[in-house]
């Protein structure tokens, strides 16, 4: 399976499974941590805001830097002080148990919060670099489906350590897990060297306007990060909507809530092995979006828990057939010198959309079975209109 990728790309799938462990591992770990000091929702929400603004406001200001950056060593540049950064609750603990604490913990989801934009987007735009062009789609399908399948084990493997070990040990844990990564994006040979002008406003001005307006241009680019937005917002709804679904309207137990849980990434990880079989063309990228739409659409009628896990497990079977696609498509009809740059914004409109999913879902206006209803149709119809649409027959080329 793994033979028809390089070794840089080897390199690069390591290095960013044993991030996303090390990764999963820290958020678990520091939810309980400030839960236990503090017995507080309020600072569990803005430990997360500490993350998120920080964040957002990187990602929409940076495009213009990230075509001037040598990508390989600026992703691993980050990696070391990720995990530097864990070891921040750490130092905070020693120093004092609550109060030392909580800003060790502020101070790693800030730091978090900007290193996460800049290697997301440059690690995305590395993948045709590092893989040929008939090999992309099953490569992003392999990273999706693998950071997937980590996200899902993470939680039951941090369990596990925090049998044997204090709850602080997991910092470590992760410092190691990002130290691993870095070692492994070391492995990685590029042939690309990037040219850094010198900055002024002026130019970051211009580089700004320049790359949103690229952007734009690319009509059948700008029409896959909608549809992509539509599965973001969606995932935001769900994030707030699964347990209330599973234990009120469907009266399930936690245990069945977990399954319901775990069914996704499971059925994920089974329509990455699907999407090695199947063609790549416009139609099963469409019909894997659609497919995923109708799993949300499926849950405003079922009436058991096992129904619900199946809508579940068909909707991961079916998304990725869209997501690896359309990631594929972006990377190789995007221009080349400014993939880095239309990746940021790229990913600016995938994570606007998330937390507009989760203010969605928690308002009043509709039940749990509606707003699956709502979010699973606002990615079927789109999807329907496209996949008829003649003008995307002519313009996609996977």
């Amino acid at each position: 399976m793994m033979k028809k990728y390089s070794k840089s790309f080897k390199a690069l799938w390591i290095g960013e499974i044993v991030s996303e462990l090390g990764s999963a591992a820290g958020g678990l770990t520091n939810g309980l941590l400030l839960y236990d000091i503090t017995g507080s929702k309020e600072w569990m929400g803005l430990l997360w805001l500490v993350y998120f603004i920080p964040s957002l406001i990187l990602q929409s200001i940076s495009s213009p830097f990230l075509n001037y950056v040598e990508k390989g060593k600026m992703i691993r540049n980050i990696q070391l002080i990720r995990s530097g950064a864990y070891l921040l609750p750490l130092i905070g603990f020693v120093i004092d148990k609550s109060i030392g604490t909580i800003i060790g913990l502020i101070a790693l989801q800030f730091i978090l919060g900007l290193m996460q934009p800049i290697y997301a987007s440059l690690s995305f735009s590395l993948l045709p670099e590092v893989c040929e062009e008939k090999t992309l789609t099953d490569a992003n399908g392999l990273l999706d489906g693998t950071i997937r399948l980590m996200s899902f084990l993470a939680p039951g493997l941090t369990s596990l350590l925090l049998l044997v070990s204090p709850m602080q040990f997991m910092y470590g844990f992760s410092c190691i897990m990002f130290g691993i990564s870095y070692l492994s994006l070391s492995q990685m040979s590029l042939s690309s060297i990037q040219t850094v002008p010198v900055w002024t406003r002026k130019l970051w001005w211009g580089e700004m306007k320049e790359g949103y307006r690229t952007f734009f241009q690319y009509k059948y680019l700008l029409r896959l990060t909608f549809l992509s937005s539509t599965v973001q917002f969606a995932v935001g709804a769900t994030t707030v909507l699964s347990i209330p679904f599973i234990r009120s309207d469907l009266d399930g137990e936690s245990w069945e809530y977990a399954l319901f849980s775990g069914a996704f990434p499971v059925g994920y990880v089974i329509g990455i092995l699907f999407l090695r079989k199947l063609p790549k063309t416009y139609i099963t990228m469409h019909l894997g979006l659609i497919g995923g739409g109708l799993s949300f659409v499926l849950l405003f009628f079922v009436k058991s828990t096992p129904t619900a896990w199946m809508c579940e497990l068909l909707g991961g079977m079916f998304f990725p057939l869209f997501n690896a696609q359309s990631a594929a498509i972006f990377q190789s009809q995007a221009p080349k010198e400014r993939l880095a740059q239309l990746t940021a914004v790229r990913l600016l409109f995938l994570r606007v959309a998330m937390p507009l999913g989760i203010v969605f879902a928690s308002s009043s206006f509709f039940s749990t079975r509606q707003t699956y209803a709502i979010v699973g149709l606002l990615i079927v119809v789109p999807g329907l209109c496209y996949l008829f649409s003649l003008e995307t027959e002519k313009d996609i080329n996977i």
